[in-house]
């Protein structure tokens, strides 16, 4: 019985391949988007020591963040300034595609939004939720840059 379930796994996984699905995968396709728009919109809650504003585009380590990730995606960001609860209604409407400010793995949003693993002891950033390909697009890469430093 073990043999027939290892050969059905494996034969699912030949079938998945072949119809060009790829998981983690976008239902919006957000990271394809970004990817071929050139376009990351972002979203920036003023947060002291995370994101700052001083008149232009939102400053400060989220932001870096964002924008260097951004870069390696070969996209420029477009940035959204507002309170936490619209950052959350636009993730939600597929107006912007990750969110700043400060949050915490405990944040009030845990259940609208999804969250990155902590890339600090306790901070998250927020995507979409259910576009798990960026998702884990930002993680690998906020492993590998430095997220946490």
């Amino acid at each position: 019985m073990h043999a027939v379930r290892q050969v059905s796994i494996v034969l699912a996984a030949l079938l998945l391949g072949g119809c060009g699905l790829s998981i983690p995968t976008d239902p919006d396709g957000t990271l394809d988007h970004v990817r071929t728009e050139g376009v990351l919109r972002a979203g920036a809650s003023p947060r002291a020591g995370w994101v700052d504003l001083d008149g232009g585009d939102p400053g400060g380590r989220e932001p870096e963040l964002v924008t260097r990730f951004a870069d390696d995606l070969g996209a420029e960001v477009e940035w959204t300034v507002a309170g936490e609860e619209e950052l959350v209604r636009m993730l939600d409407e597929g107006e912007i595609d990750v969110a700043v400010g400060g949050f915490t793995e405990d944040n009030a949003w845990v259940d609208e939004v999804g969250l990155t693993r902590a890339y600090t002891s306790t901070h998250v950033m927020m995507v979409p939720m259910g576009e798990n390909a960026l998702q884990s697009e930002l993680e690998r890469w906020l492993d590998a840059h430095g997220g946490g430093a």
